[in-house]
């Protein structure tokens, strides 16, 4: 399932662009949070760009793919698709985070074209994927509900309600991502309140678990396609990430968990992604 190089060399690109997209939304409001959004980059950017079934020119479309972003604090990675896609215009990522703007903080599907649910109280995009995948089932629609949730957020009780009810209720059209970058905003989740190893704990709620490099889209695409084949129960692809993947500075720093980058530490940024190609 290894794309042609020319195609992974293309969503390499667009990782990139979004992680300059991401870096310019949060500047511009002077707030937002950074370092989660870029470590969701790659797995957003494999979704949109090779795997879901969605139409831009109709947002709305009963029987198109669903995508939640649970650590919708990461909202900027998101947006940096949904812009790409065509959904909205670049021109409103200066509007992120003020008042009365379509790109809320964490996402609205009531305000932002392309968002399938508000998130952001976390811990609750797992229950509310699987809600969607058992109505697109008693309803006939053939899709996949896909659900990103961050390491830390997996101390919250209701994933693993949700967690217990997918495998009874045998919802094998929804596959949650973990996004793993060991931070959640008060520090090390391997030094707070860990689940480390996180893989064991969703094969005990019988899921199918797989482990991959999350910043690589081949994998990422592979890992998609083998939860696809496994059609009995739901799926929890584990993914080692970096918080601030890609920028030498906020690489596994966790001061980027909500922080705005200066016009000197943007202009660093662009040079560094400018050297990943």
């Amino acid at each position: 399932m290894s794309l042609t190089p020319e195609r992974t060399a293309e969503l390499q690109e667009l990782c990139r662009q979004y992680r300059i997209d991401v870096l310019t939304a949060i500047h511009g409001a002077q707030s937002g949070h950074p370092g989660g959004s870029l470590s969701a980059a790659d797995m957003v950017a494999a979704l949109y760009f090779s795997e879901m079934h969605i139409d831009p020119q109709n947002p709305n479309w009963a029987d198109r793919d669903r995508f939640i972003l649970s650590k919708g604090h990461a909202a900027p990675a998101l947006y940096a698709a949904l812009a790409e896609k065509g959904y909205f215009d670049r021109s409103w990522f200066p509007t992120l985070r003020r008042c009365g703007s379509r790109l809320q903080g964490h996402p609205d599907m009531n305000k932002t074209p392309g968002v399938d649910t508000v998130s952001g109280s976390l811990g609750n995009g797992v229950a509310i994927g699987l809600g969607m995948a058992l109505g697109c089932k008693m309803q006939g629609i053939d899709n996949y509900v896909y659900v990103i949730v961050g390491d830390g957020e997996e101390e919250e009780g209701i994933i693993w309600e949700a967690a217990m009810a997918a495998a009874k209720l045998n919802a094998g059209n929804l596959i949650v991502f973990a996004d793993l970058n060991n931070h959640q905003s008060g520090g090390k989740v391997t030094e707070l309140s860990s689940l480390y190893p996180v893989e064991d704990k969703w094969n005990a709620f019988h899921w199918h678990v797989q482990s991959i490099d999350g910043h690589d889209i081949d994998a990422i695409r592979s890992a998609v396609a083998e939860a696809k084949k496994v059609t009995d129960k739901p799926s929890l692809i584990a993914c080692k990430t970096l918080k601030g993947k890609n920028i030498p500075y906020m690489e596994d720093n966790n001061a980027w968990h909500k922080k705005v980058p200066t016009d000197e530490e943007v202009e660093i940024a662009r040079e560094a992604l400018k050297d990943e190609m």
